[in-house]
C-alpha cells in the first residue's frame, strides 16, 4: 500500500469512528399554529409554558400560538385549515360542532372543571346555589343559553330575577342582594380589586355542572393523516401545563406577558392559586390518567343533563364529538408533586 492509500485508509478510519457521534443534520421541527379562544392570560398558561421552556421543541414541533380576543374567531381559522389546533371553551361546542357537521373533533380537555362561578356579597349569606333564587342575578347572554337552563331544569331557578350582564361588575357591586357570573381565575379578583371586599364563590362545577372546559380541537383529516403530529402535541402541551401548575412558570409567565402587556403578576398567581385550589386543571379522571383525561362516562352525563335541560337534542350523536385516543395515558403526571 503506497503512503497515499495509507493515508487514505487512516482517513477513513478516523471518519468512521466519528460520523456515528455526529448527528448528519439538525432535527427538522414541524411547523404547528395553535389558537387560542381569548388573549393571553394565566387560563392558557400551560401551552405558553411549552412553547417558552422548549417542551414542544423537544417533541418536535415549531408550535405558533394565536391569541383569541373580542374580534377574533380561531375556530373558523380551524376550520378553514388556516391553523391547525384550536382552544374550545367547553363541552357545548363539541356538541354544536356534530350538530352543524363541523369537521372538528375534541383530542383533549385541560380543565376537568369548567371555573365558571356565582359571586355574591360576603353578608349575603349564601352557603349553597338554592340561596341565590332570590337575589338579582347578572348573567351573560351566553350563561342563559348555557349553564341557566341547567339551573332551571336541576334546581328549579326562574328567570325572573335575571338581568343581563355586560362583564361590569359595578351594577353587582352596588347592589348587596345580588350575584354576578364569573371565572373563579378572574372575576372575584377584579371585584376585590374595585370594590374592596371579597366576594364569596359558588363553583358551578361542585354543584353538577359537568362540563369539560378548555378543550383542545383539531380537524378530522388531521387526525386521520397525522396522528403522530397529534400525539406529540397533545404530550408536550400535558407537561407544559404540569410545569405550569406545580413547577416553576416563570418563562411561561413571561410569554403571557410579552403577547397581553396589561396582564399583571398579581391576577397570574391568583389565577393559578385559584386553578389548584379548586382542582380545575387537575382532579377526579385526572388524578391518574393525566391532565387532559376525558372519559365516555363523563360526555353521557354531560349530556344527559343538556337533553334534560332543553339545550342539546336527545338524537344528538354527541361521542362524534370526541375522541379518547391521545389522552388518559398519565403523561407527565410524575410532575405532579405527592399532594396537589
Amino acid at each position: 500500500m503506497t503512503p497515499s492509500h495509507l493515508r487514505r485508509a487512516l482517513i477513513a478510519g478516523l471518519l468512521a469512528a466519528i460520523v456515528p457521534f455526529v448527528p448528519a443534520r439538525a432535527e427538522t421541527l414541524d411547523k404547528v399554529t395553535f389558537g387560542t379562544n381569548w388573549v393571553a392570560e394565566a387560563e392558557h398558561g400551560g401551552f405558553f409554558q411549552a412553547v417558552a421552556d422548549g417542551t414542544y421543541r423537544k417533541y418536535g414541533l415549531d408550535v405558533t400560538i394565536v391569541p383569541g380576543g373580542p374580534n377574533e374567531n380561531n375556530r373558523m381559522l380551524l376550520v378553514a385549515g388556516k391553523i391547525d389546533f384550536f382552544m374550545a371553551a367547553n363541552t357545548l361546542m363539541s356538541f354544536d360542532a356534530v350538530a352543524n357537521n363541523v369537521p372538528v373533533v375534541t383530542i383533549a380537555a385541560i380543565f376537568q372543571k369548567d371555573p365558571q362561578v356565582m359571586l355574591t356579597h360576603p353578608d349575603a349569606k349564601v352557603t349553597k346555589i338554592e340561596d341565590l333564587k332570590p337575589l338579582t342575578l347578572f348573567v351573560s347572554k351566553e350563561g342563559m343559553t348555557s349553564y341557566f337552563q341547567w339551573l332551571k331544569s336541576e334546581y328549579g331557578f326562574s328567570e325572573k330575577n335575571v338581568r343581563p350582564y355586560n362583564f361590569n361588575p359595578q351594577p353587582f357591586i352596588a347592589n348587596p342582594k345580588s350575584a354576578m357570573q364569573g371565572y373563579v381565575t378572574s372575576e372575584p379578583f377584579a371585584v376585590e380589586k374595585a370594590a374592596g371586599f371579597k366576594p364569596n364563590v359558588l363553583l358551578l362545577a361542585d354543584y353538577g355542572f359537568n362540563t369539560y372546559s378548555t378543550l383542545i380541537e383539531t380537524r378530522r383529516d388531521i387526525v386521520e393523516k397525522k396522528p403522530d403530529l397529534v400525539q406529540r402535541f397533545v404530550d408536550a402541551s400535558m407537561i407544559g401545563w404540569y410545569n405550569y401548575i406545580y413547577r416553576d412558570n416563570s418563562a411561561g409567565n413571561a410569554l403571557i406577558k410579552k403577547l397581553n402587556p396589561e396582564m399583571t403578576d398579581d391576577l397570574l398567581i391568583y389565577s393559578v392559586a385559584k386553578m389548584k385550589e379548586h382542582g380545575i386543571v387537575d382532579s377526579g379522571d385526572s388524578l391518574k390518567n393525566g391532565i387532559g383525561a376525558m372519559s365516555d362516562e363523563r360526555y353521557a352525563s354531560f349530556f344527559n343533563k343538556m337533553v334534560k335541560a332543553g339545550v342539546v337534542k336527545a338524537d344528538l350523536d354527541f361521542r362524534k364529538s370526541y375522541t379518547l385516543r391521545f389522552i388518559n395515558k398519565g403523561v407527565g403526571i410524575e410532575l405532579r408533586p405527592n399532594k396537589p
